[in-house]
């Protein structure tokens, strides 16, 4: 059902004119955000892939050295015990046009043993290096990953919006305004022509 059509008056003409200028204004910005959007999405989806290769590469080593030392020494779950569990992660937040990315920090692994050497072997403190990198590694995946998920959101958002305005807001606007100007300007040849005719009509009737 088409939309209604204003009165055709110089009032409505200058207020969609105004609508009209303020929705490709609109357009304008959501395009330049979403295309921001998209180029920080897609620096993180490079960093992603990275981390993705890293932490798969770590944790291999960390299982290898694992593996080892318990052939070497044993069961080590005894030792595992002593590793203190992590309470250092803070969450925070930053904005990118309007878009809220967390912000996930964690407190420098810490490299020092928790075991005696006594009973140990290197391997136990390759794979305890190893899965300390992965703790930070995975963290930073979690941060970036999270931040993928709302910047693809928010790009979609805003492209539903540029597309609202460009396929349809925008030309119903400059449909009205043709469609009052077409107006006016026929209104205005019509009472030209009736002017004409009246002052033809006195002109006649003054000879």
């Amino acid at each position: 059902m088409p939309a209604q059509r204003p009165f055709a008056t110089k009032g409505n003409l200058i207020a969609t004119k105004k609508t009209l200028s303020l929705a490709k204004l609109g357009y304008e910005l959501l395009d330049r955000k979403r295309n921001i959007l998209i180029r920080e999405m897609m620096l993180l989806i490079d960093e992603a892939k990275s981390l993705r290769g890293s932490i798969e590469e770590t944790y291999s080593e960390a299982y290898t050295a694992l593996q080892l030392a318990n052939i070497t020494m044993g069961v080590i779950s005894p030792i595992a015990d002593t590793i203190p569990i992590e309470q250092s992660i803070t969450l925070s937040g930053k904005s990118v046009m309007g878009v809220e990315l967390p912000t996930i920090s964690m407190n420098k692994p810490d490299n020092t043993v928790r075991y005696g050497f006594m009973n140990t072997n290197s391997q136990l403190d390759k794979a305890y290096i190893a899965f300390n990198k992965v703790k930070e590694i995975t963290v930073t995946l979690a941060q970036v990953e999270n931040s993928i998920y709302r910047l693809a959101v928010a790009i979609k958002k805003t492209q539903r919006r540029a597309n609202a305005l460009k396929n349809i807001i925008i030309p119903n606007a400059e449909e009205t305004v043709r469609f009052i100007t077409n107006s006016l300007e026929e209104k205005e040849r019509e009472e030209f022509s009736r002017l004409k005719v009246i002052k033809a009509k006195k002109l006649r009737e003054s000879k």
